[in-house]
C-alpha cells in the first residue's frame, strides 16, 4: 500500500502531516542522508585545504562540485538507500554514493578520500548535530517564539485587569490576569534563551575517538586542531552551535542531547502548566472562546465550544516529553567504547520534535480564540471580599495591634464575610481615623500590589 496520511500508523505522519512535514527537511531519513553527504564532502574540501595532507588543492569549480552533491533530490537518495540495502550499512552507503558521483568528474583522483580515516559515527555525530541545530533554528526555536509574543501581548494588555487569585484551589490575594500571563511569558522567555544558546558537542576522532588511523597514515598534521577548525567550519550563520568535543569513545557521549531533552521537557511542562490553567479560566468563564463557523463542539449538546486546542497541546506535550525523558536516560548510556542501541533512538528525534510543534500550533490556535470576560473575572473576585484579611492583619501587626491574625482568623475562617463586616471589624479597632479609613478604601479589586507592573515588566 503505497503511503498517505490516511493510512499513517502514526498520528504524526497521518493526521497531524500538514503540520509535521515543517520538520521533514531537517529529521527525515531524507535529511538524515543529505547531512551525511554534506559532512563527507565538507571534509574532502577541508582535506585539501590543509597543508601536508597531500590531497590535491581543489579548484573552485571542484568545491562547487562537491558543495551541489548534498541537494540530492528524493529520487537520487534512493539510489543510496539501494546500496545500503546491499552494505547493510547506511554511512558506508553515502561514501560509495560520493564515489560514484566523483567518477565522471574532474574529482576522480581524490576520491577515495573520501571518508579518509573515519569511523560512521563520525559523520553521524555531525550530522545529527547539524539536524537538530538546523531544526531547531528553523522550526521549533520561531515557533515556541511565537506563543512567547503572544503571551506578551496579552500581558502587556490585561496588566491592570483584576483577578482572584486561587492557591490550594481556595479565594487568595488578588493578582491581575497580565500579570499570571506575564509569569508563562518570562518562564518560557528563560527556557527559549537557554535553548538559542545551546551547544551540542560532536565528535570528529576516527575509530574510537584517539586519532589512530590519522596519525599512523599523516604523523606530521595535528588532527585535534584539525578537527576543531573544521567543526567550528561549520557554525557560520547559526546561534545554536556545535563543537567538537576533544574527549570522546567512538561515539560522542550524548550528554548534550540529554541537556537539550531536558531544556525541551522543560518547555513543555511550562506549556502544559499554561494549557492546565486556561482550560480552568475557560471553565469558570473567565476566558471565553470565540466560536468558528462550521465547528462543532460536542455531537450531542450543540451548546459547547470546548477548550480542545488546550487538551490537544496538553497531550502532544506528554508524548514529546516521554521520548524526550527516555532520550536524556538512554542515550549517555553506551557499553565500553560504544554499542548501537543509541542508533535506533536518535532516529526518533523527528518525532518528539513533531509532537512539540503539533502541541505548539495547537496552543497558538487556542490562543487566537480567546477573549478575557473582565465582567466573569470581577464579579468572581468581588464575591470573595474574605481576600482582604491578609491587608488588614498586615497593616494590624505595623499599627502594633495585638494577635492581628487570629483576630482576622475569627472573624473570616471558614465563614462568609461582606465588605460591611469588616467596615464594623474596623469600627472596633483602636487605631487612628487615618488607618481606619485606609482599611475602609480596600477593595478586592484595587488590592493587587505590584501585579499590573510586574505584568508590564517594569
Amino acid at each position: 500500500m503505497p503511503f498517505e496520511p490516511l493510512t499513517a500508523i502514526s498520528s504524526v505522519d497521518g493526521r497531524y502531516h500538514g503540520i509535521s512535514t515543517e520538520l521533514s527537511e531537517h529529521f527525515s531519513e531524507y535529511g538524515l542522508i543529505r547531512k551525511r553527504i554534506f559532512v563527507e564532502c565538507e571534509y574532502l574540501i577541508a582535506l585539501s585545504e590543509t597543508s601536508g595532507v597531500g590531497m590535491r588543492k581543489l579548484t573552485e569549480e571542484e568545491k562547487l562540485i562537491l558543495r551541489h552533491i548534498p541537494s540530492i533530490s528524493i529520487e537520487e537518495t534512493k539510489e543510496i538507500k539501494k546500496i545500503e540495502s546491499e552494505t547493510n550499512h547506511d554511512v558506508k552507503a553515502v561514501e560509495y554514493y560520493i564515489k560514484k558521483r566523483l567518477a565522471n568528474t574532474s574529482l576522480k583522483d581524490v576520491s577515495e578520500w573520501t571518508h579518509f580515516a573515519l569511523t560512521s559515527e563520525d559523520i553521524n555525530s555531525v550530522a545529527y548535530g547539524l539536524m537538530l541545530r538546523s531544526g531547531l533554528q528553523a522550526v521549533v526555536v520561531p515557533a515556541l517564539e511565537e506563543i512567547r509574543t503572544l503571551l506578551d501581548a496579552s500581558a502587556t494588555a490585561k496588566a491592570s485587569v483584576p483577578m482572584l487569585a486561587r492557591t490550594h484551589g481556595q479565594s487568595a490575594s488578588p493578582t491581575t490576569f497580565g500579570k499570571e500571563m506575564r509569569v508563562f511569558e518570562s518562564r518560557l522567555a528563560r527556557q527559549l534563551q537557554q535553548l538559542r544558546e545551546r551547544t551540542i558537542l560532536v565528535k570528529f576522532a576516527g575509530a574510537t575517538g584517539n586519532y589512530n588511523a590519522h596519525q599512523v597514515a599523516l604523523p606530521d598534521i595535528d588532527w585535534r586542531a584539525f578537527a576543531k577548525k573544521f567543526i567550528d567550519s561549520l557554525n557560520a550563520g547559526y546561534q545554536i552551535r556545535i563543537e567538537l568535543n576533544p574527549t570522546t569513545t567512538q561515539i560522542e557521549p550524548h550528554d548534550t542531547y540529554a541537556e537539550l531533552s531536558d531544556n525541551m521537557r522543560r518547555i513543555n511542562v511550562i506549556l502544559t502548566d499554561f494549557s492546565q490553567d486556561m482550560w480552568r479560566y475557560i471553565s469558570d468563564g473567565w476566558v471565553m472562546q470565540k466560536p468558528k463557523e462550521g465547528e462543532v463542539g460536542s455531537s450531542a449538546m450543540p451548546h459547547k465550544v470546548n477548550p480542545i486546542d488546550f487538551e490537544n497541546a496538553e497531550g502532544n506535550f506528554g508524548l514529546a516529553n516521554a521520548l524526550f525523558t527516555h532520550f536524556s536516560q538512554k542515550l549517555p548510556v553506551s557499553r565500553l567504547q560504544r554499542d548501537l542501541s543509541d542508533s535506533t533512538v536518535d532516529r526518533s528525534f523527528g518525532t518528539a520534535f513533531a509532537y512539540c510543534l503539533i502541541g505548539y500550533r495547537s496552543l497558538v490556535r487556542g490562543l487566537g480564540k480567546l477573549s478575557v470576560n473582565t465582567e466573569a473575572i470581577l464579579e468572581a473576585l468581588t464575591a470573595h471580599p474574605e481576600v482582604l484579611a491578609e491587608a488588614f492583619q498586615t497593616v494590624l501587626r505595623k499599627e502594633g495591634v495585638e494577635v492581628p491574625y487570629e483576630k482576622l482568623k475569627a472573624l473570616t475562617r471558614g465563614k462568609k464575610v461582606t465588605l460591611d463586616d469588616f467596615a464594623q471589624f474596623i469600627d472596633g479597632l483602636d487605631v487612628s481615623a487615618a488607618v481606619k479609613k485606609q482599611l475602609k478604601s480596600l477593595t478586592p479589586e484595587t488590592y493587587t500590589g505590584a501585579a499590573a507592573d510586574i505584568a508590564r515588566g517594569k
